[in-house]
Formats: C-alpha cells, structure tokens, sequence
C-alpha cells in the first residue's frame, strides 16, 4: 500500500508541474472532456486553475477525486465553500461543496470515463451545486 501512496504522490507531483500548465490551455474550452476549477489558496488568497475531470450531475457537478480528497484544490475551494468551474466553455458559479461516493457520482460520467477512472481507483468525488 506505501508504494501505491508513493506512486500516487509521485505522478500528483508530476502532474501539477508538467502536465498541468499544457493542460489549462485546453481545460474548460468547449469541446475540451477537460473541466477548469478556479479556486483561492485558503492561506495564501491566491488565484488557482486547476484542471479536472467534472460531470453534471442534478443541479449541479461533480468532480472525480483522481488522486483522492488530499488535494489543494480541495481544501481551497472547502474552505472558501465555493468555486467557478469552467466546463465546455461556460463559467459555472459553484457552492455548498459536498463529498459523495462512486455509487451516487458515476452515472454522471460518460462511459470512457467511467473505465478510466475505474483503473485508476477512483471512489471518491466532489459534489458542488450550481449557483443561479
């Protein structure tokens, strides 16, 4: 299990210094399978994008956990209790975010995606309501 968690680690590093800054200029574009999550550092106040993979779901969207809950991303937008996710090139205003399992956040994914996030071990999610 240390080495799966060593792993993980490794490619969440590799990811957000390589990966991601390619990824933010197609993330959120409108035909792009990739979401944008704009999100302020609780510490810091900065300003964040970072890219993810977010459904619809009900009145709101859903956001895989591809690396599990222990992510910046989250704990931002967890403190703040909102964010704007951009997804098919429409800015969506987002609140109230809530933790979900897979049984109630994986209808809502296409089944390419589904199969993806079933070999990475995807079993967690963040559920946000659409602000109107």
């Amino acid at each position: 299990m240390e080495i799966r968690q060593d792993a993980v680690h490794l490619i969440r590093h590799l990811n957000k210094y390589s990966i991601n800054p390619v990824m933010r200029t197609i993330a959120g574009a409108k035909h792009s399978p990739i979401s944008i999550v704009r999100h302020t550092g609780r510490r810091t106040g900065k300003a964040y994008a970072t890219p993810v993979i977010a459904e619809p779901l009900g009145d709101g969207l859903v956001i895989a956990f591809t690396y599990g809950p222990e992510v910046d991303w989250y704990r931002n937008i967890a403190a703040r209790g909102s964010c704007i996710i951009r997804r098919g090139g429409v800015d969506y205003a987002c609140v109230d975010p809530m933790l979900v399992d897979g049984k109630t956040a994986m209808p809502a994914f296409p089944f390419f995606m589904k199969s993806f996030l079933r070999i990475l071990g995807t079993s967690q999610f963040l559920k946000l309501e659409v602000r109107k």
